[in-house]
Formats: C-alpha cells, sequence, structure tokens
C-alpha cells in the first residue's frame, strides 16, 4: 500500500484529535448533554462525538482524493483505484455521511431530565437510513456474487443493488446503534473491526475498502483518547450510525459481505436479546460500589451477562466486549 494513503490516515486521525476538544466544548455550551449513567453522580457529558470522528475520516478521504487527482506520481495506482472506483468511492462517502447525519438528528431529542438522548422513533429509524444507501444503489456499487458463509458464492443478479444493498445498509447502520451505552464501547470495537476488515480487504486486493476501513480505523484511534474510561465525550447515534454506514460500504465495496456477516456476530446476538424486550432495554446498568448492576433480572444485551453478576466496572466490562469483537474479527481468517 502506498505511503499516501498512511499520512492521509494519519492526517484524518489528526483532524479528529484536534477537533474532538473543540466539539465537547461546543456541545457542552449548546447544551447537548447527557448523564454518564454509569458513574456514581451521573455527570453530564456532551454527545455526539461521532462528529469528529466523521470530519478526520472525510477529510483525510479529500486529502487522498485531491493528491490522487493532481499530484499522482503513480504511487497511489498501489490501490488500483481508476476513475470508476472513484464514483463509488463518492457514493460510498455520500452515504455515510448521511447516516452520519441522521445519527446526529437522534443526538439532538433529548429528553428535559437529560437522562438520555430519546431520539428518532423506531419506525424513523430504518426509512431515514434507507435514503442513505441510494448513492451505493444508483451507482451499482458492488458485485452482486457474494461469497457467504456455509452456502459459497451465490449471483443475486439486479437483486444485489435494488434489494440487497439497501437491506445490508440499513440493517448495518442500525444494528451497531443497539449495542452501546459504556465509556469506549463503541469505539473500541469500531478500531477492531475496521483493522481487522481493512487488513483483510487489502490482502485479497479489495483496495477501496481498506481506503474506507483504514480511514475509519485512523480517526477513530484518534476519538478513543477521548471517550475511553472515563469519557470527555460520549459518541452519540452519530458514531453509530457511522460505524454502521461505514461497515455496510466497506462490505459492498470490497465484496467482502461474508466477512462483514461473521464480524457483525456480536451484533446479530444483541438484536435477538433486545428483540426479547420488545427493544426497550438499555444496555447500561446501575453504578454500585464502583461496580455496575443490570437493571433487569433476564438477559436482554450481551453486557447483562456481566453486568447481572455486579463484580465487573464498567472499564472491565468494555474491554471484555472488546476482547470479544477481537474474537469473532479473527475469525474472517479461518472460516
Amino acid at each position: 500500500m502506498s505511503l499516501t494513503v498512511f499520512i492521509c490516515a494519519l492526517i484524518g486521525a489528526f483532524v479528529t484529535y484536534r477537533a474532538t476538544p473543540w466539539l465537547a466544548r461546543y456541545l457542552t455550551r449548546i447544551d447537548l448533554v447527557v448523564k454518564d449513567q454509569n458513574k456514581k453522580h451521573k455527570p453530564l457529558i456532551p454527545i455526539s462525538g461521532g462528529l469528529a470522528v466523521f470530519s478526520g475520516f472525510f477529510i483525510g478521504s479529500m486529502v487522498f482524493l485531491f493528491l490522487r487527482t493532481f499530484l499522482d506520481t503513480g504511487a497511489n495506482y498501489q490501490l488500483n483505484l481508476d476513475n470508476n472506483s472513484l464514483v463509488f468511492l463518492f457514493a460510498g462517502l455520500i452515504s455515510i455521511f448521511i447516516a452520519t447525519l441522521i445519527g446526529f438528528l437522534d443526538d439532538l431529542i433529548i429528553n428535559s431530565s437529560k437522562e438520555k438522548s430519546t431520539g428518532l422513533k423506531q419506525w424513523q429509524k430504518p426509512m431515514l437510513t434507507l435514503v442513505a444507501a441510494v448513492p451505493l444503489m444508483v451507482v451499482n456499487a458492488g458485485t452482486s456474487v457474494m461469497s457467504l458463509p456455509i452456502i459459497g458464492e451465490v449471483n443475486w443478479g439486479m437483486l444485489y443493488p435494488l434489494l440487497l444493498v439497501p437491506i445490508g445498509f440499513v440493517g448495518a447502520a442500525n444494528m451497531v446503534n443497539m449495542l452501546a451505552g459504556f465509556n469506549g464501547l463503541e469505539t473500541g470495537m469500531g478500531i477492531v473491526y475496521f483493522f481487522s476488515l481493512g487488513l483483510y480487504s487489502y490482502v485479497h486486493g479489495s483496495y477501496i475498502a481498506t481506503l474506507i476501513a483504514l480511514m475509519a480505523f485512523a480517526s477513530l484511534c484518534a476519538f478513543w483518547m477521548f471517550n475511553k474510561y472515563p469519557a470527555k465525550i460520549l459518541p452519540g447515534d452519530s458514531l453509530t450510525y457511522f460505524l454502521g454506514g461505514t461497515l455496510a460500504v466497506v462490505a459492498i465495496l470490497g465484496n467482502i459481505e461474508r466477512a462483514a456477516l461473521i464480524i457483525s456476530i456480536p451484533f446479530f446476538i444483541e438484536f435477538i436479546l433486545k428483540a426479547k424486550a420488545n427493544f426497550n432495554a438499555d444496555t447500561y446498568g446501575v453504578y454500585v460500589n464502583g461496580k455496575i448492576r443490570s437493571k433487569y433480572e433476564e438477559i436482554y444485551s450481551i453486557p447483562h451477562l456481566l453486568t447481572k453478576t455486579g463484580n465487573f466496572t464498567e472499564k472491565q466490562i468494555v474491554y471484555t466486549m472488546i476482547a470479544m469483537q477481537f474474537f469473532f474479527s479473527a475469525l474472517i481468517w479461518i472460516i
């Protein structure tokens, strides 16, 4: 891979690193804050840090495109990004932008008690994220031949751009949003699966997916410094929708749907658990003597397996979840 891509990723990370503190102060000033539910005194923390992640991701991508367009010396062609690939790249960036914007709109709706972001209605989220999939649909992004676990290769023809792409994008954008609620959880898991998908796509020659995954990985690493426990800013739905949208774009443009499905197994499990509670259960718990205890008797979220015991701190829960994501991310090299 060309050095140019790594430089652009570092630029994106730098932008996110510099933008996050400013964004945290601005969000606090406009009172876009919520209570950190897993802390003793539930301090008010600014929400919607995903905007800073997207800013770094977008600027890093734009710098790459600028260098590719005006200062190309041949090194960038190591990524084999022809003009047709650039059309797909722009479509992917537009889809990710729309998904992030939808997440931000979701963050803007906060109840008066500041307990949490009440967000958009359940039926509104898939409808809006369906709009975000349109840029990928109109350029016929991806390849209709998919390699699926167990089944093998399947050629979907026109059903791929017109049916599977919107279903996959809507599903990915909304599923990441379900597994959240602890300092650094979404960011840490995102770092793991984008690193894994970026490396996987590069090995398999899906260079456009490599570029997008690397930009996302770099920006998330910078944001981690502010979102890890104890968080100075919360990611909000602007980040979870960014993560889900980017995950879908990487899978579609890189033709690595099989790997993306394997990596997404924790989110499928979370969907099933949340469905038991009609998607009304919170992932986070209650602070008790430095540990986090679940608010429910039943298991309605993967972290509830830990919080139900009341023996784990927030940091321990997050690192356990990241380790679980690392396990499933490693499976793509085996299955």
